[in-house]
């Protein structure tokens, strides 16, 4: 039995196409394409001969073998000369592509920084506390950002910020690496400490 071919494929308009990104069938206007893809063994039974990714053909010779396999003609890079196309079912493609998409986005991890302010005159008990706040941080997978802020006349006091900060890195080595050194940015002297890969895990 003769499979019926579906008449109204390659009659989508520009703006019905799912994934309106990608010209596909009639919209592609140009006289040529070039023909890449994984199914050239479907594709050389229709055109009743042997045809390699890579060819180079009439556009419209294209859209109809795509026509004869319920498929469509894509165009995937229209800044090729001639642009590159493939002949696939869109829905499918679209919906990979979105998948791939996903997956993607659910292996980028968000980075999530922590401040940890001290002056330069913090004493042991508010030190100990924010360094106890600062492996919490750190064990949950945070970038701790710490500095110490100078007002005033508290500038002339750069030495003991960055012994603190120096102090504050070497209290938390086994949980941390230190992105940067403690370094000087107008009134402001800072450190980024970064979790070990084995720091969330304990």
């Amino acid at each position: 039995m003769a499979r019926r071919i579906n008449r109204n494929r390659g009659r989508y308009s520009r703006r019905e196409t799912p994934g309106s990104e990608y010209r596909t069938n009639d919209n592609i206007r140009v006289p040529e394409i070039r023909l890449v893809g994984d199914n050239f063994d479907e594709i050389s039974k229709i055109a009743g001969k042997e045809v390699e990714s890579g060819t180079v053909i009439k556009t419209r010779i294209a859209a109809s073998w795509a026509n004869k396999l319920e498929l469509d003609l894509v165009e995937i890079s229209p800044k090729g000369k001639p642009p590159v196309c493939k002949i696939i079912d869109l829905k499918k493609f679209l919906y990979e592509r979105k998948k791939r998409e996903k997956e993607l986005k659910a292996k980028q991890v968000k980075v999530v920084i922590k401040e940890i302010r001290f002056g330069p005159n913090t004493d042991d008990h508010d030190f100990e506390f924010k360094l106890k706040h600062a492996k919490s941080f750190l064990e949950d997978g945070a970038k701790v950002k710490a500095y110490v802020q100078f007002k005033g006349r508290s500038i002339v006091f750069k030495d003991r910020g960055r012994t603190l900060l120096k102090r504050f890195v070497a209290e938390l080595a086994e949980l941390s690496v230190t992105d940067y050194p403690p370094k000087m940015e107008d009134r402001r002297m800072h450190v980024t400490l970064s979790p070990k890969k084995s720091a969330k895990s304990k």
